[in-house]
């Protein structure tokens, strides 16, 4: 309109790293980092962590780090990740954070293709890091200058003081020695974006099905997302205790890395996540939220009397954001019961995280838990930093709120990646038409519009033309009272084309061979139309998993067509019991 403009005063490019300088300034004494584990390092306040933090920036500006270079972090959930979050950004940088599962040669492929000038080792990643970097060297590359993180945060990592002298070959500089006061200056400048939709973050998908590809952040984004996340996880009123139960390499901790610090929260960092753990750190620290995969959640209500700790009393129950796939609604039902209160979303690393969540409304207070259960089991709605839709990816038509028309979630808005990295072809056909196709399945429940995902993609089982949700024949299978985890994939047939096979891990405690086949397809075929019903269940000891806690059905799958087909018009189900090593020890016939 006539008189306005848009100047230094009314517009400042977005960036989380500004969230910083809030908490520094609001909250300098109050903790921002601590370790969960009993005898740790003293915890770190908000006003000591922003000057360490601009001691790193000017450390990377010193060793020749310039704007938009990588800078990767091979790490565990450790308090370094905390503040490189904000350390490398404010040097101009890109922060890369790897899956700190990756072996040796996947961690080589992504440090050559993010060209990272500098890499954080963890200590106890430092012998896979070892082995990768010498894997970039016999491809011609120049490996990275090495920083090495020897932050004690329990006794796991105390061997880091006596391991020095083998390992001193391997590391060009000790990371508590580069921030101190050896050259790196407490007054460096801070390298603020020019533009706020320069890149802040280089996030590589988990790659369980093909290599993975480098999601572009931006300043803007990642700004939006925190403070979106912040809203979703109803980190209202004090400042949070947030623990780490999520990856910090997964999302950039779905934004929180940046938005803890939005609230001048505390991080309590976790290296390994257990029940006894979890339960440990909310009684010692007074955690408030954390967040997980369902794999968590179950880990959680599988705990055993000797792990749990009673929740701290006198406030509201520890708030839990799940995401990564979707809960069963008996997971949830069981957490309710032990006293955790928890929100279920939905996202990509292409979100920056979480895009959805399931919304509450108080009319559904009254319902009865399984109900609430399902109701909350859903996928819900968007965030406000975007927008969601299931669509006809043909026509790009919306498909109607019934509950029953399957369509492709899409999402566009302010918090969708600005590309992947290297590879143009990729970016065009994840944003062809104005939205980001998910692969993703799902229906539009009536009344409420609320997004329920029936499958990915790939993982509808398609029997005697039927399709086949394995997101419910999951579900049904997590019902039974022994079983503590479950996933379902097609198994080859020789005359539907392809049946339910469901993978079942059983609760602990729960008696080898006392819970069959036959029982767990009877138990299923009560709850489910007969064509859902898995025909074949194979018991194993652990599910195969990312390191986000995504169960790896591209594993199962192989596993499933390994098996051979399904006896043409067979009446039978089989059971099948697999060790760790998937070697095949019991085979048995059940009927159905």
């Amino acid at each position: 309109m006539d008189g306005t403009v848009v100047c230094a005063a009314n517009h400042v490019p977005l960036t989380p790293i500004s969230f910083l300088e809030h908490a520094a300034l609001v909250y300098p004494d109050r903790p921002a980092i601590v370790a969960s584990a009993p005898g740790s390092a003293l915890p770190r306040t908000w006003r000591e962590t922003r000057a360490r933090c601009v001691r790193l920036a000017a450390a990377l500006a010193e060793l020749g780090v310039v704007r938009h270079d990588v800078v990767a972090v091979f790490a565990q959930n450790i308090p370094a990740m905390c503040e490189l979050h904000f350390g490398i950004p404010m040097a101009g940088a890109v922060i890369c954070a790897l899956n700190s599962r990756l072996d040796a040669a996947m961690a080589s492929v992504l440090v050559l293709h993010s060209e990272a000038k500098v890499i954080f080792v963890d200590y106890l990643l430092l012998d896979v890091a070892k082995e990768a970097l010498s894997l970039v060297t016999k491809a011609g590359a120049r490996p990275p200058r090495v920083v090495l993180i020897k932050e004690l945060l329990d006794q796991s990592s105390l061997h880091a003081e006596s391991n020095d002298k083998t390992n001193a070959q391997a590391y060009d500089y000790e990371y508590e020695t580069l921030i101190g006061n050896g050259g790196s200056s407490p007054d460096f400048t801070i390298r603020w974006p020019a533009d706020e939709n320069e890149p802040i973050a280089l996030n590589y998908t988990s790659g369980t099905t093909s290599r993975p590809k480098g999601v572009v952040y931006t300043h803007r984004g990642a700004y939006l997302n925190s403070i979106a996340t912040i809203i979703m996880n109803e980190m209202v009123g004090p400042p949070p205790v947030y623990l780490w139960t999520v990856p910090m390499f997964h999302c950039n901790g779905w934004c929180l890395a940046w938005g803890v610090a939005a609230k001048g929260g505390t991080h309590v960092c976790l290296r390994k996540v257990t029940a006894g753990a979890v339960f440990d750190a909310i009684a010692r620290h007074g955690v408030t939220h954390m967040g997980g995969a369902p794999t968590v959640l179950s880990m959680i209500v599988n705990s055993t009397a000797e792990e749990r700790k009673p929740l701290p009393g006198g406030r509201p129950p520890v708030t839990v954001k799940a995401g990564g796939a979707p809960p069963p609604p008996q997971v949830l039902l069981r957490m309710e019961a032990l006293g955790f209160h928890v929100i279920h979303g939905y996202g990509m690393t292409e979100t920056y995280g979480p895009a959805t969540f399931c919304a509450w409304k108080p009319e559904w207070d009254p319902l009865p838990p399984e109900q609430r259960a399902r109701i909350k089991a859903r996928q819900g709605l968007h965030h406000l930093g975007l927008e969601v839709d299931v669509k006809d990816p043909a026509t790009m038509r919306s498909v109607p709120a019934d509950g029953k028309t399957v369509g492709e979630v899409m999402l566009r808005g302010n918090t969708v990646m600005s590309g992947y990295y290297k590879d143009a072809a990729a970016t065009a056909e994840a944003l062809a038409g104005g939205w980001l196709r998910s692969g993703d399945l799902a229906v539009r429940d009536g009344g409420d519009g609320y997004v329920r995902i029936v499958d990915r993609a790939k993982d509808i089982v398609v029997s005697g033309g039927e399709n086949v949700s394995t997101v419910e024949v999951e579900a049904a299978l997590s019902a039974h009272p022994e079983v503590a985890e479950a996933a379902v994939v097609g198994r080859p047939d020789e005359y539907w084309g392809e049946t339910p096979c469901a993978f079942v891990k059983l609760r602990d405690g729960a008696a080898g061979g006392s819970v069959g086949a036959e029982e767990v397809i009877a138990f299923c075929r009560a709850r489910l139309p007969r064509y859902m019903a898995p025909r074949t269940v194979v018991f194993v000891a652990e599910l195969p998993k990312t390191a986000t806690g995504k169960v790896q059905k591209v594993v199962l799958r192989a596993r499933a067509k390994a098996m051979g087909g399904v006896i043409s018009g067979s009446k039978s189900g089989q059971q099948l019991r697999l060790g760790q090593g998937s070697e095949t020890e019991q085979r048995t016939r059940s009927k159905l």
